[in-house]
């Protein structure tokens, strides 16, 4: 018998709590608005502001592009006659397969950093830092980087060199290859 009467009295004390939450919460249930339709009352009152009219439309004129005897840049490339033949144009650049490399051509152009120069009687040396934190004096003749990058000209705050890059729109069996300058700029050391 005390086991039937225990699960009716949790069903009485479930029954006064909910009872009570309900009754708590009707208490915060006002329906007095009042306030706030006066703050919304304000905000309507306040004078409206002025939109500014939108500024006009600038036309441009078009322009007309006109050929003078150069290849139209929105139609695809057509093969010149020697192109039929097997031949390519040749432009005269094309790495030298019998130089021998020096030390900075194992390295790419963006791994390497300028870090000052030296100037002896004569020559004005600029000192490349590689990757690997070892610095490099190259002289105007010397290579550097993947691209067969012979240094021009060394100042005391940049070395300029040209690289010879393959042209992406020859084949593989008649490669060319077109020039293509490039810098090294002087950086602060850490």
């Amino acid at each position: 018998m005390k086991n039937n009467f225990l699960p009716n009295r949790l069903y009485l004390i479930k029954g006064l709590g909910l009872s009570l939450v309900c009754l708590l919460l009707s208490a915060c249930g006002e329906n007095d608005f009042s306030d706030l339709e006066q703050k919304i009352a304000e905000i309507k009152a306040k004078p409206k502001g002025k939109i500014d009219p939108l500024p006009p439309n600038k036309t441009t004129e078009p322009y007309s592009f006109q050929l003078d005897g150069s290849r139209d840049p929105f139609k695809p490339v057509d093969k010149d006659a020697s192109d039929t033949e097997g031949e390519v144009a040749d432009n005269g650049v094309k790495p030298d397969p019998t130089r021998v490399k020096e030390d900075l051509e194992s390295f790419s152009l963006d791994s390497l950093k300028m870090v000052g120069t030296l100037k002896d009687a004569t020559t004005l040396w600029g000192l490349v830092q590689s990757s690997q934190r070892i610095v490099y004096r190259v002289k105007v003749g010397n290579y550097m980087g993947f691209n067969d990058g012979k240094i021009t000209d060394v100042s005391n705050d940049e070395i300029k060199l040209t690289e010879i890059i393959p042209d992406k729109t020859s084949d593989k069996e008649r490669k060319r290859y077109n020039e293509q300058p490039a810098l090294l700029k002087l950086v602060a050391t850490e």
